[in-house]
């Protein structure tokens, strides 16, 4: 129980009135120079595309390229008209499926290379064992 200064309870002092308390924090400092400052709007889609009809959304699901900070639940941004680098992360469909990996080429071959240690990389071996979609120019994240 918290006491006034005359030792009577706080809430039996004939003083005693509710305050009211602002739901948000104020500052105790200087305010910021930047907290009026606007900068024009952005269009995200101009923003994450280079090349607007061959450019796609996909939602990540798995954790086969957390070291590349793409992660369950992103969204990354496909550029079909990018030719496939060594290097780049692509969007392959292999085996039936649809995949995110860092493409490499090595003297041995082409592979398709996870970005976290539990996963094995993939040797591209046939021509027909699967294609490159497009090349994963972006990632758009909820925090």
């Amino acid at each position: 129980m918290k006491l006034c200064e005359e030792g009577v309870p706080l809430h039996a002092s004939p003083a005693h009135k509710l305050l009211l308390l602002f739901a948000s924090a104020v500052r105790a400092g200087f305010p910021s120079p930047a907290t009026d400052y606007q900068a024009d709007p952005i269009d995200l889609n101009t923003y994450l595309t280079q090349n607007p009809t061959s450019t796609f959304l996909a939602r990540v699901e798995g954790d086969s390229m957390i070291g590349a900070h793409i992660e369950s639940g992103d969204l990354v941004v496909i550029d079909r008209s990018l030719r496939p680098g060594s290097g780049r992360i692509v969007l392959a469909f292999i085996a039936g499926e649809f995949t995110i990996k860092r493409f490499m080429l090595k003297p041995d071959g082409a592979y398709l290379e996870p970005e976290n240690s539990k996963y094995k990389s993939i040797k591209v071996s046939e021509p027909d064992m699967g294609l490159i979609w497009g090349v994963v120019v972006g990632v758009v994240k909820k925090v």
